[in-house]
């Protein structure tokens, strides 16, 4: 896809408001046809609504790029059981800052997703686990909440005569794990947040064992548009298999740092020069598509288009599009040695792969780090990363693997400086870039 001006590039709908006054109140939401899809979907049968939502080609984006409506129809239906829905809103991975904006700046989006949701897998109780440090999101998010009762929206036959709709905040205690969906589950019911042996996977004994939905906010929060505009208006924007808009997080050693709401497909490229660029006189270095669980890439991809086939064609992932830029002053290992602690940290300690490995990759990034490190070490890395991935009880344990495999592809010369020379070549007190002799290398790349 080739995109000619900033105009064109961009596609608000989620963002279209989010600068004005009091966004996130009922009365400027529905200026902006707020409820309007809501409207529509109550008018047609449940199963229509899943049947558009899957013709649409909504992709869940929380990471794995699921079809959403698909998701929706494993439900099974004359089962006799509760039926529920949960929006994963604990956002925490390094890098991913979408979800957090998004309630803050337009919570009655997700609320009126969440109210089609529910309308369509027919479920009568919707709950949002929602990272508990967010204190000031979470108190807009029960405000909202408040309004949508207030309203009718919610509440004693919001979905139609005898169709009640009761919407739960649960705010989480601060655990990474808890964003994978089983393990959240187990949150919300009290227990310790672990993930859980699947099958049976959630859509048939997922929360309480009843048939569970389990979607991120944007997937449930673009839910509206469809059903308002159409699913051929959001099959205009972005790839044929990746369709619709998205939120871009742009962080890092860039210009301009934000969310960027745009179709599927386009390029970091595109991307930052429509937004002014790395940071005045610096060069990109390397960068992750989808938060810190991704494999990283170079500036050799910055025309890989960012859509879920295009990234993966690539060798990484798209994950929750948070594509986190690093300049030619920042030491590899040094960061990865970060995003490692923190997956270490994260680890809930259920399956031994995850346990030990991220332990142990820990201190071999960090004796690398400080010089301490043997040639082996590196081997030694790949070989640690090579018994987590893939056999760890969730995606933490692959999500920890990635930087390692990934940086030591890309930059395995910066490691073995780190071990031939004693110590990182950068110096820290200047923060610039390589050692003299290897300087020109360093800053080899592309302006953005």
């Amino acid at each position: 896809m080739t995109v000619q001006s900033p105009e064109k590039l961009f596609s608000p709908v989620l963002t279209a408001f989010w600068d004005q006054p009091e966004s996130w109140t009922l009365e400027t939401y529905r200026k902006h046809d707020g409820y309007e899809g809501l409207r529509k979907a109550l008018a047609m049968d449940p199963d229509d609504v899943i049947a558009l939502v899957k013709d649409a080609g909504l992709r869940g984006r929380g990471g794995a790029g699921f079809p959403t409506g698909m998701k929706w129809q494993f439900i099974p239906q004359g089962d006799g059981k509760p039926h529920y829905l949960v929006v994963n809103a604990d956002e925490s991975e390094p890098g991913t800052c979408k979800d957090i904006p998004l309630l803050f700046a337009n919570p009655h989006s997700l609320l009126e997703g969440i109210a089609i949701a529910c309308h369509a897998i027919r479920s009568s109780h919707a709950f949002v686990y929602l990272r508990g440090e967010v204190v000031p999101v979470l108190r807009r998010l029960h405000e909202a909440v408040r309004e949508a009762y207030a309203a009718g929206l919610f509440g004693k036959d919001a979905l139609g005569p005898g169709k009640d709709l009761e919407v739960t905040v649960h705010a989480g205690a601060g655990a990474y794990i808890c964003g994978e969906e089983t393990a959240l589950l187990d949150s919300l019911e009290g227990r310790r947040g672990q993930p859980r042996l699947r099958p049976p996977f959630p859509a048939v004994e997922g929360l309480y064992a009843c048939p569970t939905v389990v979607n991120n906010v944007e997937s449930i929060a673009s839910v509206p548009a469809i059903l308002h505009r159409g699913k051929e208006w959001f099959r205009s924007m972005g790839s044929e298999k990746s369709p619709g808009f998205t939120l871009y997080s742009l962080s890092g050693h860039v210009a301009a740092p934000g969310q960027y709401e745009a179709p599927l497909g386009i390029t970091l490229r595109q991307l930052l020069d429509a937004t002014g660029g790395m940071r005045p006189g610096h060069r990109l270095k390397f960068w992750t598509p989808g938060g810190s669980s991704t494999p990283l890439f170079t500036a050799e991809h910055l025309d890989v288009p960012l859509d879920y086939e295009g990234v993966a064609a690539a060798g990484s992932m798209l994950g929750t599009k948070a594509l986190q830029c690093f300049d030619e002053t920042t030491c590899v290992v040094r960061a990865v040695t970060r995003w490692t602690e923190f997956y270490a940290h994260e680890s809930c300690g259920k399956c031994t792969p995850c346990r030990e490995g991220t332990y142990w990759l820990v201190q071999l990034m960090r004796d690398i780090e400080a010089g301490k490190g043997r040639p082996s070490d590196l081997d030694k890395l790949l070989d640690i990363a090579d018994n987590i991935n893939g056999k760890a009880f969730c995606a933490l344990g692959d999500g920890a693997a990635s930087p390692i495999f990934s940086s030591l592809k890309h930059f395995r010369d910066e490691y073995e400086e780190h071990v031939t020379r004693g110590g990182c070549p950068f110096d820290p007190a200047r923060s610039t870039v390589w050692a003299d002799d290897h300087n020109a290398t360093a800053t080899e790349g592309v302006l953005a």
